[in-house]
């Protein structure tokens, strides 16, 4: 399990946290809003957390959606923290709703994911290997 330190970096600033822990536990924990935000419908803001991580060389973390967010029309974007950055973590939102969505310090805007770090190395080839699936994308299995 790795450490990973949080400086507060405002006073309304609150650690992640995982709901639920434990083996059958949350894969990720809840990041809050340290400020209040105004989010109009179709807009995008960077909404501060008000914390800065320190994560070990070996991992970072994806900022991912809260389904209950989600569902209303709130989505996460550019949601990579690497494992050098020590800036405000900020959650980039849009709201694709088509109301007015009023986010208050303390509220629940987005869940952090802890990732290993794996660097590849990408090598340029002619042509690659074939398989069943092949070029076929979206939509390719029926669905």
């Amino acid at each position: 399990m790795p450490n990973i330190k949080v400086q507060k970096l405002h006073p309304a600033a609150q650690l992640p946290r995982y709901a639920h822990s434990g083996p059958y536990g949350d894969l990720a924990a809840d990041l809050y809003a340290a400020e209040a935000v105004t989010l109009a419908a179709g807009a995008t803001l960077a909404v501060p957390t008000g914390i800065a991580l320190e994560f070990p060389a070996t991992h970072g973390a994806l900022v991912e959606d809260r389904s209950g967010l989600a569902m209303r029309g709130i989505t996460t974007l550019a949601g990579v923290i690497d494992p050098g950055y020590r800036g405000e973590v900020r959650v980039v939102i849009t709201n694709l709703s088509t109301a007015t969505v009023e986010i208050k310090p303390g509220d629940r805007i987005a869940q952090l994911r802890i990732v290993q770090k794996i660097e590849a190395q990408f090598e340029e080839v002619s042509a690659l290997a074939e398989t069943p699936r092949g070029a076929a994308g979206f939509g390719s299995t029926g669905s």
